[in-house]
């Protein structure tokens, strides 16, 4: 028994909506759950329901394929197309014009489908580094002191990933040959099964799926058309930044067959020796001394840039906390700052000389207190 989700509840329409019913359900769903409108830590869950979204349209929008489903269920299908077939003829060209442009749903579909070796908007693709048009992403962490967050700062950081090989440009022949079609294939990257009903398709076992052979592999990338380097990359991170705070630096992915991915820096700040921070407020705690307190004066209290006077006023109770204002860290989307918040602790002396003692107990009795 199948367990996909029923087509038309995926999309929210009813059985007997119109071809322009269900356009402008997937339509608003895409919209809603395309991979490059979402946070990059939802991109993953984004593209699950991309791709559900995406296959109930292909099925319900055609003609063909809507009245084997509503025959036959997920089994119709599942048995009559294989899954890469079961997007060709569907209209989504025309849909993502109106979204905003066909090329970059392309890159999308491509990112997402790519592994069936299938171009949703036509065309058969090959595998390897160039299955995608646009490269594959990366990501990489970054760890920077307080300090550089409060300030900004830039880091040389080495990025290891996949560049086409230049000895053989990417084909995995050697230099001086070139692919050949698969004779098992015949380019197709797949070989199909039928039996009446049924249909199996499954990758071609000599060529890979890639629809093409080689004969004498490249010495360099030993065929793969690819080769591993580090790049060292220059990455400006601004102020304010946080834990969990991401940096995209365009075109610094994987390279694809028309465009690099981009590459993501994920920010961790490094615990401090002194503050802990509490969004753009940092906090720190200093002793004074018992006189101090009660006097009051001046103290000097540590800040991120340095040191700064603070006047406490006289009186002062241990745990007090002061505020000050435009000595936290700046705010990442905007020109506000955060204060620093200082926590006072009266010390407290653990042994007296005798004349100390002597002086506390005159003021004890002056306060009422004495014995």
């Amino acid at each position: 028994m199948s367990t996909k989700r029923d087509y038309y509840e995926i999309l929210g329409v009813q059985k007997t909506a119109s071809i322009d019913e269900i356009k402008r359900a997937y339509r608003e769903l895409a919209l809603k759950f395309h991979p490059d409108r979402v946070p990059h830590e939802q991109k993953k869950e984004a593209e699950t329901k991309f791709k559900e979204i995406s296959e109930a349209y292909a099925v319900i929008s055609d003609e063909q394929k809507r009245s084997l489903y509503d025959n036959y269920g997920h089994s119709g299908i599942d048995q009559r197309y294989a899954q890469e077939d079961i997007f060709r003829g569907a209209d989504f060209s025309s849909i993502f014009r109106e979204m905003g442009g066909a090329a970059g749903a392309g890159s999308i579909f491509e990112d997402i489908f790519g592994d069936m070796g299938f171009d949703v908007f036509g065309g058969k693709q090959t595998k390897g580094y160039s299955s995608h048009r646009r490269g594959r992403d990366l990501q990489i962490a970054v760890d920077i002191s307080l300090e550089e967050a409060a300030k900004g700062t830039e880091k040389i950081i080495t990025v290891p990933r996949y560049e086409p090989c230049q000895k053989c440009s990417g084909s995995g022949a050697k230099a001086g040959t070139k692919r050949t079609v698969c004779p098992q294939c015949r380019g197709a990257g797949k070989t199909v099964v039928s039996n009446g009903f049924f249909q199996l398709a499954q990758t071609c076992s000599r060529c890979g799926g890639q629809g093409s052979t080689i004969g004498t592999p490249c010495p360099d990338c030993h065929g793969e058309g690819r080769v591993k380097i580090t790049k060292k990359i220059k990455v400006n991170i601004p102020q304010g930044v946080d834990n969990d705070s991401q940096l995209r630096v365009r075109g610094e992915g994987e390279a694809g067959l028309n465009s690099r991915g981009d590459l993501y820096v994920v920010i961790e700040v490094r615990p401090h020796d002194i503050f802990q921070r509490h969004n753009n407020d940092i906090v720190t705690t200093i002793n004074i001394s018992m006189p101090k307190a009660v006097l009051g004066g001046e103290v000097e209290v540590p800040a991120l840039e340095g040191k700064l006077s603070m006047k406490v006023p006289a009186g002062t109770q241990s745990g007090k906390i002061f505020r000050l204002r435009g000595k936290g860290l700046p705010d990442l989307h905007s020109r506000d700052i955060g204060d620093e918040l200082v926590r006072v602790n009266v010390d407290i002396p653990e042994r007296l000389s005798a004349q100390q003692r002597k002086l506390m107990e005159e003021f004890a009795r002056l306060s009422g207190e004495g014995r």
